[in-house]
């Protein structure tokens, strides 16, 4: 885009490149203390996923150590690992939610 100045002076407008935000992963992380079913109501309340995929994942997270449950930009991402550890100890389970930059 050329805008004139009052002057006369031509000024070409540098187009800015702005670079899509960081995208964070919010990881589930396996104890032998959390029931199963939390889990899984965890997942559906937090992640928004139906009771089938809310099990697949808790099962990912049973058998692998760690489970996915979403990728949000950082300020969504964080709130949601702070949402999930809240619920957590008020049910006085020590489930581990964490974040990871993709």
């Amino acid at each position: 885009m050329v805008t004139r100045q009052d002057n006369g002076t031509i000024l070409e407008r540098q187009a800015q490149k702005l670079k899509p935000p960081s995208m964070y992963l919010v990881v589930l992380l396996n104890d032998d203390y959390t029931p199963m079913e939390f889990v899984v109501a965890i997942i559906q309340e937090y992640f928004n996923k139906d009771r089938e995929t809310a099990t697949q994942i808790m099962l990912m997270v049973h058998r692998d150590g760690k489970g996915a449950c979403g990728v949000f930009p950082k300020d969504i991402a964080s709130t949601k690992v702070e949402l999930v550890l809240t619920h957590a100890r008020k049910a006085g389970h020590p489930l581990q939610c964490v974040m990871e930059e993709v």
